[in-house]
């Protein structure tokens, strides 16, 4: 029988995505009688889990398949199809999401490979056309190139996996572009006892993106943690605007995101761009909107574990309590490998648990708390008690793994009691072991009976995962709105003035700290000159000792060619000086063209740091700080933040360095200007805001910071120029 076409309409990203999720029917295109084969996996696992609308298999060439009607065509279906799962060869997919979409499907998931994945220029081409079919048809489409999806509240299921599963309403989604680390993420929460209510695999993501995902999911009550496996962001915007609806919603967004090539930075022109790599940069950006990225999947798994049945903890001062002595010397070990204190215990708290517990346990921050407690849980539940209340700790880590049978009920009390006090607490508690094990049954029906606290798995894992979920919690605290300023039409008139015509991409010093002086960066008191006696007049008007540097575009590290001398007290030594400069610059390989020297005020007596910004190519503009002169490449004591920054913003870069403790003044030295700081940090924010792209990097290295004031010694700005 023949349909009626069903209009897309202008639907929106939810209702799109509703839709792959929920849909009416599921008609599998490609259906063969192949053993083993995709399709009818799919089939069958739609029949395991009831799923209630029709599934119809597809195929223009068979009547029959799996002892059931195969349609040759749309137009033969008992209904009009709804959501297709594809497994057609790739040629033939965007055709046929084109018919499909008029005889009235709105979703689909392409499980077909042979797209902008494939090395091949016809590849290339049929995504361009895929793409296009998915904007023509308005279609949701997940993929190509994944694995299926499933949605536990419609018993929705079209993985082709075969293996044991469980179909049960949980607090977690799951999606990532890997099909794979999608089911292997599930599966182990799964086992953790832990169960995911949906799962989308986005594949190449040529229709919706992790990006619409997240946005989705931040819309459903019942999620509480969204757990991403991402390869890439296709725009960076979307995907900040979808991380700032979860985090406002109260969803927390656990990311493993692959890293991209160092290579391409490590050639960069500007210190900034080598430095800030792209997990950085992902950090600074993501993580100021609520990402919490993780590095692999066992963090994942432990830091999902942790969201689900913990608040967020105000701080990252540990308080434990132990039984084994060994244990608590594992813990003050990995404390302090990632980063984390366990604060002494006050007085008072020290007296209440000397009152409790007996000789041969070690009153202290971890307690271990001996046999006392073991013996006696009114004894145990008194010392939780006691912790709790301690100001000095913000995650109270407990020793115990879950049974694995019958037979433990005093070690079954204790945990519903701690699971009672948790409850009531703002602090979050969590139950750590010695090492990774097995749940049976048995444990993860007690776990589903304990669900306010946390039960982590192995001493180190589990600590990493608190540093990691302390600083997430920290960066939530210190979210901000961007600062909303007007553009300077000083600053880009110049900068379009600096980027006309088909110059270097490199501006030269002079050139970089005009640009950076119109947005209020300070600079030395210096003149360029053409030749030697110029820049003896100009000494005598600033003074010595004075500065030399060669002034080129084409040689942006001047040192390494023996373009700068300091320290040059009298006419003498400066004529000297530009001499040799000319002379190596003439000696140059490269033939640079030369503006001439540059001969500046010797400044002194101050910290010299970095500052800086890039773009990087997924996350957009980021801004970096830290140490700058030799300690840069030393040291790399650098902190990145997303741009545009703010007041706020800049002080918690600075303080996110060791450099901050030498600004605040360190073993009795005086303070330095740290407001001038910050001016200086903003003054760059805002040049990178301004350029809107056409500004890759900026590197003021050094930035001499004193007890009153800072200059901008050096700088070198990189246009953005189009290809």
């Amino acid at each position: 029988m023949a349909h009626d076409k069903t209009p897309q309409g202008a639907r929106t990203i939810n209702e799109k995505i509703e839709s792959l999720l929920n849909p009416r029917n599921v008609v599998i295109v490609g259906a063969t009688d192949k053993p083993g084969n995709w399709p009818q996996r799919v089939w069958r696992n739609l029949k395991r889990f009831n799923y209630a609308g029709g599934v119809y298999p597809y195929n223009p060439s068979r009547d029959s398949v799996w002892e059931t009607r195969c349609y040759r065509a749309f137009a033969e279906l008992p209904e009009p199809p709804d959501h297709l799962v594809v497994l057609a060869p790739a040629k033939a997919v965007p055709a046929l999401l084109r018919e499909a979409a008029a005889a009235g499907a709105r979703s689909a998931t392409i499980m077909t490979s042979g797209f902008e994945e494939a090395p091949d220029e016809a590849g290339q081409q049929l995504g361009v056309d895929l793409r296009r079919a998915i904007e023509d048809t308005g279609l949701a489409v997940s993929g190509p190139n994944c694995l299926g999806n499933f949605n536990a509240a419609a018993n929705f299921f079209t993985m082709p996996d075969d293996r044991m599963q469980s179909l049960s309403r949980g607090p977690v989604a799951v999606l990532g572009q890997s099909g794979g680390i999608v089911m292997a993420i599930k599966r182990t929460l799964e086992e953790r006892g832990v169960d995911t209510d949906a799962a989308i695999t986005s594949g190449n993501e040529t229709g919706l993106t992790t990006a619409d995902y997240i946005a989705f999911f931040a819309t459903q009550p019942q999620i509480r943690v969204i757990a991403c496996y991402l390869e890439s962001v296709h725009d960076a915007d979307v995907f900040l605007d979808a991380l700032r609806a979860a985090r406002d919603a109260g969803k927390h967004v656990v990311i493993m995101k692959l890293g991209a090539s160092d290579a391409g930075r490590a050639a960069a022109a500007a210190h900034t761009g080598a430095l800030a790599g792209s997990m950085e940069a992902f950090d600074a950006v993501a993580g100021a909107m609520g990402a919490l990225r993780v590095r692999n999947l066992d963090e994942m798994t432990e830091a999902v574990e942790f969201l689900v049945h913990a608040p967020l903890p105000g701080g990252n001062r540990l308080g434990s309590i132990t039984f084994s002595g060994g244990l608590r010397g594992l813990l003050l070990d990995a404390a302090h490998t990632n980063g984390l204190a366990y604060a002494p215990l006050s007085d008072k708290t020290h007296a209440k648990l000397s009152e409790i517990l007996s000789v041969g346990s070690i009153v202290g921050n971890p307690l271990d708390a001996g046999f006392a407690a073991l013996s006696s849980a009114d004894a145990y539940i008194r010392c939780v008690e006691i912790l709790l209340a301690d100001e000095e700790i913000d995650i109270l880590l407990l020793q115990e793994e879950l049974p694995r049978g019958p037979g433990t009920e005093r070690k079954e009390q204790n945990l519903r009691a701690v699971n009672e006090l948790a409850a009531k607490a703002s602090k979050p508690v969590a139950f750590v072991s010695m090492i990774s094990y097995g749940l049976t049954d048995y444990s993860r029906q007690l776990r589903a009976q304990l669900p306010h606290l946390a039960f982590l798995q192995e001493v180190d894992k589990s600590l990493r995962t608190m540093r990691i979920i302390a600083t997430h919690a920290e960066a939530l605290r210190h979210a901000t709105t961007p600062r909303v300023r007007a553009p300077s039409a000083e600053g880009r008139a110049l900068l379009a003035q600096l980027s006309e015509g088909g110059g270097p991409d490199t501006l030269d010093e002079v050139a970089s700290k005009r640009l950076l002086s119109a947005y209020g960066l300070a600079t030395p008191r210096e003149t360029l000159c053409a030749d030697a006696d110029a820049a003896v007049a100009a000494a005598a008007r600033i003074g010595y000792p004075v500065v030399a540097k060669i002034v080129s575009a084409a040689l942006p590290h001047k040192s390494d060619m023996g373009g700068v001398r300091v320290g040059l007290k009298d006419e003498a030594a400066l004529r000297e000086a530009f001499h040799a400069i000319m002379a190596a610059a003439e000696a140059h390989p490269d033939a640079p063209h030369v503006e001439g020297v540059l001969i500046a005020e010797m400044a002194t007596g101050g910290l010299e740091l970095v500052l800086g910004a890039t773009r990087d190519p997924e996350m957009g503009a980021v801004i970096l700080f830290g140490a700058g002169g030799v300690n840069l490449e030393l040291w790399r004591d650098v902190a990145l933040a997303a741009c545009p920054l703010d007041e706020a913003g800049a002080h918690a870069l600075i303080d996110r360095t060791r450099a901050s403790v030498l600004i605040g003044g360190y073993r009795g030295k005086p303070a330095l200007d740290r407001a001038a700081l910050v001016r200086a940090l903003l003054a760059v924010s805002d040049l990178m805001s301004d350029a809107q792209g056409a500004i890759s990097e900026i590197d003021v290295n050094p930035y001499l910071l004193g007890e009153s004031g800072g200059v901008a010694l050096d700088a070198l700005v990189v246009l953005s120029r189009p290809a």
